[in-house]
């Protein structure tokens, strides 16, 4: 009996046609719902999908059940697979109408709703940051009276850094509520700073264990990182992820998955590290963004995205990562907002560094820049990979210091 995935939106963004790939090299029969025509498809993309249905929205509940409905009279649908954080819901919810295996919609709701999110898991003993999640400005008030500042305050199914605010006193926690809406009705996850430093934590789970495991270093936080033009931020991947060090990162992640119900699904988790010892921050029950897998997979000599079709085709591993090296990225910001026209210092890391570059993009004079909060590859970046994690991290140091993005 052949094995049929229905995918959501292989097209956008570009590395969604690796899990279609991937998908496709296990075994699986691919069905492909998207909001591009077919003719926009590339030869290779077609090739791999078993069929291809075109709506209208993605996210749209009616929509997607009404084609997946269409298929279960052709086939017997296995799973339902969606990626990337805004897709998640909807086919949790399709799922459930249409009695597909997968993650259920509590367990998505959890992963998306950040105050829910946090009230499950102090329940459960796991140790995050005091939050509330309320449209009411006076309980707000009430809360960072009680708790004090500063404070974060962000959209309550935000992704990564999206919309968040950071505020120091009161002045400034009106200012993130007027702009996030809050006076409009709009509910807002409010939450007590925790000092520390900030890394994520990446897994491919099967049947809610852990399988797959990731430890990403984040320089500097991500707040700083996406608020400060001069900083060229980095995060880097380790490869010394059997540390002992690391030993409660994992199992406070494994307890995460645990406790919100995750199954069979790729998951990105925040984490901080302070005075306060290791706090839960945030997860997601999808792959990280950024290409991150990418990094992962070049790494460790193996194909990630084939490990996770592996996951949810035949319920196991197929290869162990090598933990050969550390892997990581770079952003390079443009001097100011406008265009830009040129670059300074590019030359000089390839002498230095060439056989370390595994990539990098690095736009023609000319190219209208994005503002930072956009993110690290939302101009020129860099990654670079070395088998030892303290030496790349100085050499990603080194990058950021000797190229210049100029702009005007």
């Amino acid at each position: 009996m052949p094995f049929d995935v229905v995918f959501l939106e292989p097209c956008f963004p570009a590395n969604q046609r690796e899990f279609v790939r991937a998908l496709h090299a296990v075994g699986a029969r691919v069905f492909g719902i998207g909001e591009r025509p077919k003719e926009a498809l590339d030869h290779e993309l077609r090739h791999w999908l078993f069929h291809y249905e075109q709506i209208g929205n993605v996210t749209d509940v009616g929509q997607v059940e009404q084609v997946v409905r269409w298929a279960q009279e052709k086939v017997h649908v296995d799973r339902l697979e969606a990626v990337v954080e805004a897709h998640v819901t909807c086919a949790a919810k399709v799922r459930e109408r249409c009695g597909i295996p997968g993650t259920s919609v509590k367990t998505t709701y959890l992963c998306r709703d950040k105050p829910a999110m946090k009230e499950a898991l102090r329940e459960a003993g796991v140790p995050c940051a005091l939050s509330v999640g309320s449209s009411d400005v006076d309980e707000i008030h009430a809360f960072a009276a009680r708790v004090g500042f500063p404070l974060i305050i962000k959209p309550r199914d935000g992704a990564g850094a999206s919309g968040t605010h950071f505020a120091r006193n009161g002045a400034e926690l009106d200012a993130a509520l007027s702009e996030l809406g809050v006076a409009r009705g709009r509910s807002v996850a409010v939450e007590e700073f925790i000092e520390g430093h900030e890394g994520f934590y990446d897994s491919i789970t099967i049947g809610g264990r852990v399988i797959h495991e990731f430890i990403t270093h984040y320089y500097p936080n991500v707040l700083d990182a996406m608020r400060t033009r001069w900083i060229s931020p980095q995060f880097i991947t380790t490869n010394r992820v059997n540390a002992p060090g690391y030993e409660e990162l994992k199992a406070l992640g494994q307890r995460v998955v645990t406790t919100l119900g995750v199954e069979t699904s790729a998951t990105h988790m925040e984490w901080f590290a302070g005075p306060k010892g290791l706090k839960f921050s945030e997860i997601g029950c999808r792959p990280p963004g950024v290409r991150t897998w990418d990094l992962y997979g070049a790494a460790n000599d193996f194909d990630i995205y084939r490990e996770w079709a592996m996951a949810v085709v035949h319920g196991r591993p197929s290869e162990a990562p090598s933990r050969r090296l550390a892997a990581g990225i770079i952003a390079l910001r443009p001097t100011c907002d406008g265009h830009i026209t040129g670059y300074q210092g590019v030359d000089e890391i390839h002498r230095r560094f060439g056989s370390y570059i595994l990539d990098q993009h690095i736009p023609p004079p000319g190219t209208p820049t994005q503002p930072v909060e956009a993110g690290y590859m939302a101009n020129a970046w860099m990654r670079l990979r070395h088998p030892d994690y303290d030496e790349l991290r100085g050499m990603l140091d080194f990058v950021g210091r000797t190229v210049k993005v100029h702009a005007q």
